[in-house]
């Protein structure tokens, strides 16, 4: 889905978003080092804090690059290449069931970074209604593919961000 911006240039908003999240941390995560390498003589609380400023800048240039090469589109279209084979997929549906689940997974997870899905699953669902479209998916059903689009932006961040930076035990 894309949007015009004030500028009349499309842009991509649940990818922004994302690249923001693997932007930010792999960039905040570079840039503290960084910082803390270029100040070796400040340690402690000064040179945490000046570390978390550089990261944070670098992070924010970083999620910026790293959104451009986010395309939603692609995402879009690994999920219409792939939802057949979810074992959560019921006989007769077609794509276009799903489509506004994974989607709302995307989005979902771009909006609140740092939580698991199940911490906002409630949330989700509550808002399902508004965001289902078309589809005659239920949440009951359709949380599946949106937590499967959830894992799958979770994945690409843990391969950016060694460990268990989503707090999912994988």
């Amino acid at each position: 889905m894309l949007n015009s911006n004030t500028s009349g240039k499309k842009s991509h908003p649940a990818a922004t978003g994302t690249g923001a999240v693997v932007g930010g941390v792999a960039g905040g995560v570079a840039g503290g080092a960084a910082a803390g390498a270029a100040l070796g003589g400040m340690t402690g609380p000064v040179g945490a804090a000046v570390g978390a400023a550089v990261g944070a800048a670098v992070g924010a240039l970083s999620g910026k690059a790293v959104a451009r090469a986010v395309d939603p589109d692609k995402e879009d279209a690994y999920w219409r290449d792939n939802y057949a084979d979810r074992p959560y997929v019921e006989a007769g549906r077609d794509y276009d069931e799903y489509q506004p689940a994974y989607g709302y997974g995307v989005d979902a997870y771009s909006r609140y970074p740092g939580r698991t899905f199940d911490e906002v699953e409630p949330e989700l669902s509550r808002g399902w209604g508004a965001r289902r479209g078309e589809s005659g998916l239920e949440w009951e059903h359709a949380k599946h593919a949106s937590r499967d689009a959830w894992h799958r932006l979770s994945d690409t961040v843990e391969r950016a961000i060694p460990g268990d930076s989503d707090r999912d035990g994988r």
